[in-house]
């Protein structure tokens, strides 16, 4: 095989390569979890399903939007980039535009008025014995919240208007989850797409063992 052959083979490889990475930086992508954040709904060593056309298209490998066909709902979980250190992060959308948000001692308050829960009961993924879980009901979905009362968190701070082009987000580990109460709002850009489901789940304490009722689960 001559040089030139080689090379325009290269080439087309090359191109090939770019196309596939564009098409998955556009339209799908999966986001692996490495943090409790998001415990019980996502587990670490879940690698989940991220729709990036759920809401807009973007340019591929930047945030510039291109179309835009939706907007995240209050109580979407999302992948987004943190405006901190431009870390992606999966949180819940728990305040959009215009809504106003509150925390008292962990019961969140959703324009004035109460986020409505039902005990589960003990935590079972956690050494943790005196954490809980409870179900919430938000923007007419129900999802699991798990509470850590040992860890200490910011489980209260007063009412604050979500501004245009804003979103407040939470992680449904409640107290132990760096979100907006930390990192401030997220602006609509930096919102990656929504997440789907798990695609596959290992457990890290264990060697990476594959938890094969986690793969293909979808996300509430």
């Amino acid at each position: 095989m001559n040089r030139k052959k080689i090379l325009q083979e290269t080439k087309v490889f090359l191109l090939m390569l770019l196309v596939i990475c564009s098409l998955r930086s556009a339209l799908a992508d999966w986001n692996d979890v490495p943090t409790g954040s998001m415990k019980p709904t996502i587990e670490e060593g879940d690698r989940v399903v991220v729709n990036k056309l759920a809401y807009d298209l973007k340019v591929p490998f930047t945030t510039y939007e291109v179309a835009k066909w939706g907007d995240p709902k209050r109580g979407d979980i999302v992948v987004l980039f943190s405006p901190v250190d431009g870390t992606r992060l999966v949180k819940r959308v728990i305040g959009t535009p215009g809504d106003k948000i509150e925390l008292r001692e962990n019961q969140l308050y959703i324009n004035g008025q109460a986020a409505k829960w039902k005990p589960i009961g003990a935590a079972t993924d956690t050494d943790d014995t005196s954490a809980f879980v409870v179900e919430e009901s938000l923007g007419g979905r129900k999802h699991k919240v798990m509470f850590m009362p040992q860890i200490p968190a910011l489980r209260s701070f007063p009412e604050r208007q979500v501004p245009p082009g804003n979103y407040f987000v939470m992680g449904d580990n409640r107290d132990n989850s760096n979100d907006s109460r930390y990192i401030g709002l997220i602006e609509r850009h930096r919102i990656v797409g929504r997440a789907l489901a798990v695609a596959f789940s290992f457990d890290r304490l264990h060697h990476y063992a594959p938890r094969f009722s986690r793969w293909f689960k979808s996300l509430d």
